[in-house]
């Protein structure tokens, strides 16, 4: 009897394809078919892909898409100077639709997803030895659902629930004194050179006897370096990053589950509309890496991505803002190809403001 480990070996098949097929080990698993009918190997798992498809679709695209939250996350203006002691509540919504690919060897067809992101982050600027840095924390909620055709018959899935949680850190190395807000009022930026910390935490909904989860039981750590540049009402933004990854000593059907680093670059073109406070950016990601090994052994899965996005933001008053955002990509090597739009309010308060 042929076994899931030599199957998926054999259809060179990725590991949260391989994972999904272990889940049934009863009378209606992939070895009682293979065993007790006279169907083919592509037939078996036709079979059980009609089962399984939610799990397979989530898990794939899940898979594709986690350690890509932060690259996909086109944020302009990162490094900039704030007047310190100010404080910030963000609210936001975003929503990412698109196609998901699949291996050759599972009979899926025009796969789709959507997504549902809701988060909550407080920050605070810092007087960081003379220099202006920044705090915040960010807490995500997500909610997936996804549809496609299975042999031709359609298929749906979805689950949702908190996300890993993300702490940062930001320090301005050059051109961003500390300065407090009646300081700032004479402050012109001219180069910034900045660096910052990025931890995620592994707090979000998981648990090791499911396939799909939300968050990734693991940590990463998220290391970057930012330069600015203002040149009249344009700014100039490049940053260059790297997520490492910790491994997952839990995964579903597995022992560990590693995962190489992802390394991404970011730039955006920055457009100031006069003392009105109102912003536009045009915005660009590249992100490569992220390879998985699955109990030693290494999967082709490797993540390679390019975004084009873009950015408005306006006050409605002194102390609240909104910020509308939108991004889609342009090259996908892997994984899911979503489009994202998403709308962020801002409220501000804090020392002298």
């Amino acid at each position: 009897m042929l076994s899931y480990k030599f199957v998926c070996q054999r259809y060179q098949l990725p590991w949260y394809e391989y994972a999904a097929r272990q889940e049934l080990t009863d009378e209606n698993g992939l070895d009682y078919l293979i065993e007790r009918s006279t169907l083919n190997m592509c037939d078996c798992f036709l079979r059980f892909a009609q089962v399984r498809f939610g799990k397979l679709l989530i898990a794939a695209t899940f898979t594709a898409i986690a350690p890509k939250v932060g690259a996909a996350d086109l944020e302009p203006r990162a490094y900039s100077n704030i007047p310190v002691g100010q404080n910030f509540i963000v609210a936001g919504y975003a929503f990412m639709n698109g196609g998901v690919g699949f291996s050759p060897a599972v009979p899926i067809k025009d796969a789709q997803l959507q997504v549902h992101t809701s988060i909550f982050a407080y920050a605070r600027s810092l007087d960081i030895w003379g220099k202006s840095g920044k705090f915040d924390i960010i807490v995500p909620h997500a909610w997936f659902s996804g549809e496609a055709l299975v042999a031709g018959e359609p298929r749906s899935r979805a689950v949702g629930g908190f996300s890993d949680p993300v702490v940062r850190l930001y320090v301005n190395l050059l051109g961003a004194p500390a300065l407090s807000v009646k300081e700032f009022a004479n402050y012109k930026q001219d180069t910034i050179l900045g660096v910052s910390l990025a931890v995620s935490a592994p707090g979000g909904q998981y648990d090791d006897q499911r396939l799909v989860n939300i968050g990734t039981n693991r940590w990463y750590f998220k290391p970057e370096i930012g330069l600015s540049k203002r040149l009249g009402p344009v700014t100039l933004e490049l940053a260059a990053s790297a997520y490492i990854f910790t491994d997952n000593n839990q995964p579903f059907q597995g022992r560990n589950l590693e995962r190489d680093p992802l390394y991404a670059a970011r730039g955006h073109l920055i457009y100031s509309f006069g003392s009105s406070g109102i912003w536009g950016s045009l915005d660009a990601t590249f992100f490569t890496g992220a390879r998985s090994t699955m109990d030693g052994r290494r999967n082709d899965d490797m993540q390679q991505t390019s975004r084009l996005g873009a950015s408005l933001a306006f006050p409605i008053n002194r102390q609240n803002s909104i910020k509308l955002y939108g991004s889609s990509v342009v090259s996908a090597q892997s994984g899911a190809n979503l489009d994202i739009i998403g709308i962020a309010y801002q409220h501000r308060w804090g020392s002298g403001f």
